[in-house]
């Protein structure tokens, strides 16, 4: 990651707070914002970094981008999600994403363990992930229709079978800019 002002930093961590809260609230992360993220980091580092500092955004947008969209493919995530990352990399370049991703990935595997052992359902997830892994091996296009997290979203136990991982994104960002 490029240096950036701390006036930058406090705007991308407004950006995914803002994200997180709408995520949780409403399962919903609104394009206005994950486009005004991904144009705002893009001319932030074109204007001060001139074409390195936009060739920097531009990999780290596709980047963000290119690790969530097979979930988004496999009806697994939100497009709304995909976004967000896009924007983060779009703001902290390609390698610290890459960070915000695995630390966003590990607070879902916790979260989503103490979920289903709390609703003693462990052993069931288990084999749906197994029988996930087998449909990504044979190339499935999709979960399938009753699984995709639109269809999900909608059902009222909404809140114990998904995670709002725009949440997760903010942690990253948040432990990748401390730590950075």
């Amino acid at each position: 990651m490029d240096s950036i002002s701390p006036q930058a930093v406090g705007l991308v961590a407004l950006f995914v707070t803002v994200a997180a809260v709408n995520d949780v609230r409403y399962f919903r992360v609104p394009n206005v914002l994950t486009g005004l993220m991904l144009l705002t980091g893009i001319a932030y580092h074109a204007t001060s970094g001139g074409i390195g500092g936009l060739q920097l955004s531009l990999l780290g947008a596709l980047c963000g981008f290119g690790i969530l969209i097979w979930a988004y493919v496999l009806g697994a995530m939100g497009a709304g999600d995909v976004k967000l990352m896009a924007g983060v990399g779009a703001w902290l370049g390609s390698v610290p994403t890459i960070y915000v991703f695995a630390v966003a990935a590990a607070g879902t595997a916790c979260y989503s363990l103490v979920v289903l052992c709390w609703r003693g359902q462990l052993y069931q997830a288990l084999q749906r992930i197994q029988l996930s892994l087998f449909q990504f091996r044979t190339i499935a296009k999709h979960l399938g229709a009753d699984q995709r997290v639109e269809a999900v979203v909608k059902q009222s136990d909404r809140r114990l079978r998904l995670v709002p991982f725009a949440a997760m994104i903010a942690l990253g960002v948040v432990a990748v800019l401390v730590t950075s």
